[in-house]
């Protein structure tokens, strides 16, 4: 099987090590020429739980040749467009493109490439990159190896190309086979949207809103409407770590809205010392997936007449910030919150 990685940062880089060292044709694609250039010199090197290198072939965009049976998607989404323009030459009518993006990019990558050669995934691992040619992986080895994938197919069957895919992807880690990956992903996003939407619209880590009242609260309804606006969409939501994320559900006279609350600090609070990707992306002035992450929400919410408004100021403050090239203030932008709060709550 040939295998492409397309968008071998922090995570590709680890997955293109372990599946070469399995022995798999895999080629580690990037657009970062010095980040390719090491990787070819000294190998793929991965610090942090554990210590690796191993040799990988790694090759920029313009060098792809041939036709890939299995491609792992983990480019940003605001990149598609571009990305998928350059991979189509190179599929056939039998390769597999596996997901493994942040988000739920599923729905506008079957309008891209069609529904056969889409399958949805995600990664349960974390991973930082540190240099070219070296990544360090965060998780617990034994997390990693036994939790690193979830796979599935967009219809919820179980098929002979999951496995395997499955077959593959066990050479990295452990790879769980979901019937409704789609709900995976609409849960992991309800986290980013909720956390991770906050940080970048306050400029904060995620510690910093579970100690302030109004953000913690404003966390709270971006989950609950995350909740209504894919419900509303027929999205069935899942457990993560062993908790179902319906326990963010508010009451429409938000008589449990304290309870919930008081659990978004318990479960939140190991990931104090985050600071959302989306914000190191402001600290770079690169541009986010504001609308990939908080923005689906919104235009989900429009599709099934769902209200959105803690969403909506989220994306509104991000693009500020980005078109602006600033980094969001939190005692600034907490007033608008507040004043959403005392409107809505």
């Amino acid at each position: 099987m040939r295998i492409a990685i397309m968008g071998a940062g922090s995570l590709g880089t680890i997955i293109g090590a372990f599946l070469s060292k399995g022995k798999e044709h895999v080629e580690l694609i990037d657009v970062n020429e010095e980040h390719v250039k090491a990787l070819n010199e000294t190998g793929a090197a991965i610090i942090g739980t554990i210590k690796e290198n191993v040799p990988v072939k790694a090759i920029t965009p313009k060098e792809m040749t041939g036709a890939y049976d299995l491609v792992l998607l983990l480019t940003k989404q605001v990149f598609n467009k571009e990305v998928l323009a350059n991979l189509k030459p190179f599929l056939t009518e039998d390769s597999i493109v596996l997901s493994l993006q942040n988000g739920v990019p599923e729905e506008s990558l079957v309008s891209s490439l069609g529904n056969s050669l889409v399958i949805g995934g995600s990664v349960e691992f974390g991973a930082t990159w540190v240099k070219p040619g070296v990544s360090e992986l965060t998780t617990a080895m034994e997390s990693f190896k036994n939790n690193a994938f979830q796979i599935g197919e967009l219809d919820g069957t179980i098929t002979d190309r999951i496995h395997t895919i499955k077959e593959v992807l066990d050479l990295v880690g452990g790879t769980v086979v979901s019937t409704n990956l789609v709900g995976t992903k609409w849960s992991k996003l309800l986290v980013n949207v909720a956390m991770s939407g906050m940080s970048a619209a306050l400029g904060c880590t995620y510690g910093d809103i579970l100690k302030n009242e109004t953000a913690v609260t404003s966390a709270v309804m971006l989950a609950d409407e995350t909740l209504q606006a894919g419900s509303a969409s027929g999205v069935e939501f899942t457990e993560l770590a062993g908790i179902h994320v319906g326990v963010f559900k508010v009451n429409e006279d938000k008589s449990n809205l304290s309870n919930v609350i008081g659990l978004a600090k318990k479960i939140f609070e190991p990931q104090a010392l985050l600071k959302a990707s989306m914000l190191q992306d402001l600290e770079k002035q690169r541009k986010t997936e504001i609308d990939f992450i908080n923005g689906v929400v919104s235009a989900k919410g429009k599709e099934s007449g769902v209200r959105t408004p803690f969403n909506d100021l989220v994306v509104r403050l991000v693009k500020q910030a980005e078109d602006g090239k600033t980094i969001p203030n939190f005692d600034e932008n907490i007033v608008f919150f507040k004043e959403l709060i005392e409107k809505e709550v």
